[in-house]
């Protein structure tokens, strides 16, 4: 099953961790009886005898306890009772037979006195603490009378004990309604209360475990996360050769993400590829497995054909290193292109003869040129190999050839030459150099500023003969191309993504 990834499996897993967590505190809440609780702890166990046994600690006694032959044993003990559970307990909660309710325990000592202590705001406690409520003690053991204690309320006693050891055993026993007397785990205001308690350290902990864990397949994993959608089957891209490159690589990793799937690229531009897509969809009378990229719209009268704006591309001029031209206002490219200015001297630069490398008619590089930058076509074709004039009367040299390699080959070998391509084909270039429009370089950072004016760009666009299928293999390689991984590999190679916040921006408004 496709969706059957690790990192898929340990998402399910935190999600369902983290619902089951909440489901059961919410049951433990509504379903859980509240029982009735008497919790305590040990506070203070501590030798004040010189003698005392088992208290290895040596201490300084001054005034009684010194003077007290008695006190040669002692230890004192502080011992917490409180409330700690999730209801009050009043005097008839208690069950024990007696008048007292609780019994305290000292394991081998002897109880020599008793102080009892309540925090300021539980003053109405004391009036418990009488004989005839039950307060006693006898060797080892203090009865406790039937203290009525609110939720979180608690007392304290300061034994005074002889004999026995430090650290011996302190037990509290009696019966409560509906409830229970044990140690107390509780935190108490003499303690340094935790940030969680023991369940939510767990949770938090397995939590914290399933994220790490998610977090480290993701990163460590090779490549990007699979496409999703993946679907089997062939699929042709054709159409734009400036824009090629881009679906080439986006095509191989496809295929590496999407297993069975197999994406051919064929490239013969814009026009070259519009054509085939319409006729192969009326011969089929429905979508083709065939992807059309195109420089631009498409031209009128495929009314079938449905785009999808992909990025906005930027394309450059570029010239060979014999012309140390670097830049040309709008107005000398048009006269360049319409045959006015035929040697590179007119504009300042060496004798050379301006040579006119160019497209075929199917090319949208050649088409977007036209429209956006001369807004004219340029002239007719005048030469076979791009360096001499085959008509005489022909105003300049010009050729057209197939694709964007061969222009940049081209204008690169043959001096004075000047030719057109996408933006990245065009930079780093060895024997020519890009130019910029009227003191402007095609820059894709630049785009959408209103002092940015640089002609020579568009919009690309997919076509697809109707609405494919969602479940296509068109469907989920467009939705690739134009998301996700898509958008990254576009910009590496000098286009705007059309699903960026200023791409939706400049593609919305052409």
């Amino acid at each position: 099953m496709e969706w059957l990834s690790p990192e898929n499996v340990v998402a399910v897993l935190t999600a369902l961790l983290g619902v089951l967590a909440s489901g059961a505190v919410l049951w433990y809440e509504r379903r859980v009886p509240r029982r009735k609780r008497i919790g305590y702890r040990v506070q203070l166990d501590t030798p004040i005898g010189s003698n005392a046994p088992g208290g290895g600690r040596g201490n300084v006694r001054l005034g009684l306890f010194n003077e007290t032959p008695d006190m040669s044993d002692a230890t004192l003990v502080l011992l917490r009772i409180e409330n700690d559970g999730a209801q009050s307990i009043g005097g008839d909660d208690y069950t024990g037979r007696g008048v007292h309710g609780l019994t305290v325990e000292f394991t081998d000592r002897t109880v020599r006195a008793i102080a009892v202590t309540q925090p300021a705001n539980a003053d109405h406690l004391m009036e418990h603490f009488t004989p005839a409520a039950g307060l006693r003690h006898s060797d080892g053991t203090i009865h406790l009378p039937r203290v009525p204690l609110n939720r979180g309320e608690h007392y304290k006693l300061l034994v005074l004990l002889a004999g026995g050891h430090v650290g011996n055993p302190v037990g509290v026993t009696g019966g409560i309604r509906d409830g229970e007397v044990r140690p107390n785990r509780s935190t108490t205001p003499d303690d340094k209360p935790p940030v969680f308690s023991r369940a939510a350290r767990t949770i938090t902990v397995l939590l914290t475990a399933c994220v790490i864990v998610l977090a480290s397949i993701i990163v460590v994993r090779e490549g990007a996360p699979p496409p999703m959608g993946c679907q089997r089957g062939s699929l042709t891209l054709t159409g734009s050769t400036a824009f090629a490159p881009v679906v080439r690589e986006l095509a191989a990793k496809y295929e590496k993400d999407c297993e069975g799937a197999t994406v051919v690229v064929d490239a013969h531009g814009s026009t070259a590829g519009i054509r085939p897509l319409a006729d192969e969809g009326e011969k089929e009378e429905k979508a083709p497995a065939l992807v059309a990229l195109s420089d631009g719209p498409k031209p009128g009268g495929y009314p079938q054909l449905r785009e999808v704006r992909v990025a906005v591309s930027l394309f450059t001029l570029v010239v060979n290193d014999k012309v140390p031209v670097r830049d040309l206002s709008l107005a000398d490219v048009r006269r360049i292109y319409a045959g006015e200015i035929t040697n590179w001297k007119q504009l300042g630069g060496p004798d050379l003869a301006v040579l006119l490398v160019s497209r075929d008619a199917n090319s949208g590089t050649r088409e977007v040129f036209q429209r956006r930058v001369l807004h004219r076509n340029e002239p007719v074709n005048s030469s076979r190999d791009c360096a001499h004039r085959d008509d005489p009367q022909a105003p300049v040299v010009r050729c057209e050839l197939d694709s964007t390699e061969q222009v940049l080959a081209t204008v690169a070998r043959l001096p004075g030459a000047i030719g057109y391509s996408e933006l990245r084909s065009g930079s780093g270039l060895k024997g020519a150099h890009r130019l910029s429009i009227g003191g402007q370089a095609p820059n894709v950072d630049e785009i959408g500023k209103s002092a940015y004016v640089y002609p020579y760009l568009e919009i690309e666009y997919a076509y697809t003969y109707g609405q494919p299928p969602a479940d296509s293999l068109a469907s989920s390689f467009l939705g690739y191309l134009t998301r996700g991984s898509g958008q990254d590999v576009i910009r590496t190679h000098g286009h705007l993504p059309c699903g960026t916040p200023k791409g939706l921006r400049i593609c919305g408004e052409d």
